[in-house]
């Protein structure tokens, strides 16, 4: 076992987690066999393989950054429900007493 049921009692008490038994004995069990499997994956030969550092090539999506018209403050509130000059007017949401 690479893993004890004195260390996930340690750790959940710095993590402030009330455990009960049966939880501390699974999550034993289970940190265990992840621990198993990572050691399966340490055994392997990765020579010369090299490293990656995303599994799938990665392309921008974004469009080009470019400099172009914006609409005036006319034609920004030009559709508003209310307005007051160019500027949206909105309900107060606190009220004064």
């Amino acid at each position: 076992m690479k893993i004890t049921r004195e260390t996930v009692e340690y750790v959940a008490h710095l993590a402030r987690l009330d455990l009960n038994a049966g939880e501390i004995d699974a999550y034993t069990r289970q940190i265990d066999s992840i621990l198993e499997y990572m050691d399966s994956l340490n055994a392997l030969d990765t020579d010369g393989v090299e490293p990656t550092s995303h599994p799938v090539p990665v392309a921008c999506v974004m469009r080009e950054d470019a400099v172009r018209d914006s609409f005036t403050a006319e034609e920004s509130v030009s559709n508003a429900p209310a307005r007051t000059d160019t500027f949206f007017k909105v309900p107060p949401i606190i009220e004064v007493e």
